[in-house]
């Protein structure tokens, strides 16, 4: 029978200086990983001072190119603004309000003599907002003011609709289109000849009866302006009497919702219109804005008032 001795390892004991020695060791390992994390920490902190000071930067531009902007913006519907008529007292005479839904839109109208018997009225609508809408807006006014139409007869609405339909096509205008009403007023006949594109009716107030009577002038659901090339544009006449007024209007004067949820109609904008007798565009305006909680509309609200 064989018989195995196992031996067992045992560690000698260590004399107090070597236990010394470990503790030492495993404190200078201690003090690297703290100098390490020290310079860890000032470096994050460092670079974080770095990034604040960076997007302080940073917001200091953003906050001075918003300032600017919003300048340009205000110089800007000046600029519109001021290319506005003066409202009048001469016959016919004139009255409007223009509250645009953002610092530019697409909203302008005019009125000029274009002869001792010939009264040009019209009232654009461009599609959209902003600095684009607002520049084709001023064109086609500055066009309408300056009759620099080529072969163009402004005494002839039809006619300006073709020639503007054709010069402001809208694959040259950012795709961009229009809606126009545009009238002339014969003051020795009293005929007030018109045409629209696209654009919401004038409302006509003749005093009845039984208060005002309304007629619709134009064609609201025509081809709009710059569409499609070479479109004819239909237009009519209206007899205009002593005390008859003329609302011309953009659909920001009643395309808003009532306090129903429901949109309004062009017949009952027509409806409120029976019952202002101060004037009707700023009348108007605010009928809608308390629909609104007196919050912007959320279109341009145009609206012109003759008298005659």
């Amino acid at each position: 029978m064989t018989s195995s001795n196992t031996v067992s390892a045992t560690v000698p004991p260590q004399s107090p200086e070597q236990e010394l020695a470990l503790v030492r060791k495993e404190l200078e390992e201690l003090r690297a990983e703290h100098d390490d994390l020290k310079l860890l920490y000032e470096g994050t902190i460092e670079h974080g001072e770095a990034v604040e000071d960076q997007l302080a930067e940073y917001n200091i531009l953003l906050t001075r190119t918003q300032e600017r902007l919003e300048s340009e913006l205000r110089d800007a519907g000046n600029y519109v603004y001021s290319m506005l008529p003066e409202k009048r007292s001469a016959s016919p005479g004139a009255d409007w309000l223009l509250v645009p839904s953002t610092e530019l839109g697409g909203d302008s109208f005019g009125y000029h003599d274009l002869d001792a018997d010939h009264f040009a009225i019209y009232l654009i609508d461009v599609c959209g907002h902003g600095v684009g809408a607002a520049l084709l807006s001023v064109a086609i006014i500055n066009v309408l003011r300056a009759n620099t139409l080529a072969d163009t007869d402004f005494r002839d609405p039809s006619d300006v609709l073709a020639k503007l339909n054709n010069a402001f096509p809208m694959e040259r205008q950012n795709n961009m289109f229009f809606t126009i009403w545009y009238g002339i007023y014969q003051r020795s006949s009293g005929l007030l000849s018109f045409a629209s594109g696209g654009h919401p009716a004038a409302i006509h107030l003749r005093t009845g009866a039984d208060g005002y009577e309304v007629t619709g002038l134009g064609t609201p659901e025509g081809m709009v302006i710059g569409a499609i090339a070479d479109m004819p544009f239909d237009g009519g006449s209206f007899r205009m009497l002593p005390g008859d007024r003329l609302l011309v209007i953009s659909d920001g004067t009643y395309e808003i919702e009532d306090d129903t949820g429901a949109t309004l109609s062009w017949s009952q904008l027509a409806d409120k219109t029976r019952t202002v007798t101060g004037p009707a565009p700023q009348a108007v305006y605010d009928w809608l804005a308390a629909f609104q909680a007196d919050a912007p509309l959320p279109d341009d609200f145009s609206m012109m008032e003759f008298t005659f």
